[in-house]
């Protein structure tokens, strides 16, 4: 899983603003799953390895990202907001939820990857250690596990079936509807993958960057990709996948 899927971003929010106008053909009436990166934390800008739970709260500009990305998706037609465990995430689903009058349903299983011994580094010997490891599972080694943590495909083992329990979940939904779940940006990457097929190329995930699923029968996996928002790295985002 290599490659660099999506739009230009807004450097300063995360998120294409103009990123709908260019979407490709999809099933209109197929459910869309929003998959959102919560937005920024001090330890996203201090380069901190930060994965476990309850992690670090948004930081201002974060809590401005997540105002950002609820008016991005006030007029889509929102049915059901979900969070990881993560403070962050719940932080960020929050405004979300408000602009459709629905709560957060907090979720297990969708948190970020573990590293495990590398909980709370921020050195650069931890750093190289972090992205051997992460660039192998976008080489398609899923199986390669971060020191005393998780693998990509220990991700997709317990996640996968959350997202299925919510798109079955969504079948009495109008057609059309979309569920709205915030998550990370390895979670996310790891879940689009398996979800798209696993040869297709995925990109690095900003703060409040979406990308958008369409169930789609007609596809061999059963969802359609719709958006990628995507852009230049922040450097020392490692969990997002930069690796400057």
């Amino acid at each position: 899983m290599t490659g660099t899927i999506g739009a230009g971003t807004d450097a300063g929010t995360g998120v294409d603003p103009g990123a709908d106008e260019e979407l490709p053909e999809v099933p209109v009436d197929g459910l869309r799953l929003v998959l959102v990166r919560h937005g920024q934390t001090d330890a996203n800008a201090g380069h901190v390895l930060d994965t476990a739970l309850p992690g670090y709260p948004l930081n201002d500009l974060g809590h401005a990202q997540a105002r950002s990305v609820a008016a991005l998706l006030a007029d889509w037609p929102v049915r059901a907001v979900f969070a990881s465990k993560a403070t962050r995430a719940q932080e960020t689903a929050a405004p979300v939820a408000e602009a459709h009058g629905l709560p957060v349903t907090v979720l297990d299983g969708v948190h970020e990857i573990s590293v495990g011994d590398l909980e709370g580094a921020a050195d650069a010997r931890s750093r190289r250690i972090f992205e051997d490891v992460y660039d192998a599972w976008w080489g398609g080694d899923l199986g390669r596990s971060m020191p005393g943590g998780e693998s990509a495909a220990d991700v997709r083992e317990r996640a996968l079936p959350v997202v299925d329990t919510l798109a079955a979940a969504a079948d009495d939904l109008p057609p059309g509807s979309a569920i709205v779940l915030v998550s990370h940006g390895a979670t996310i990457r790891i879940l689009a993958g398996a979800l798209l097929g696993d040869t297709v190329e995925t990109a690095y995930v900003p703060n409040t960057g979406r990308v958008v699923l369409v169930r789609d029968p007609g596809s061999d996996t059963g969802w359609t990709l719709q958006l990628w928002d995507s852009g230049p790295t922040l450097a020392g985002d490692v969990t997002a996948g930069a690796t400057g």
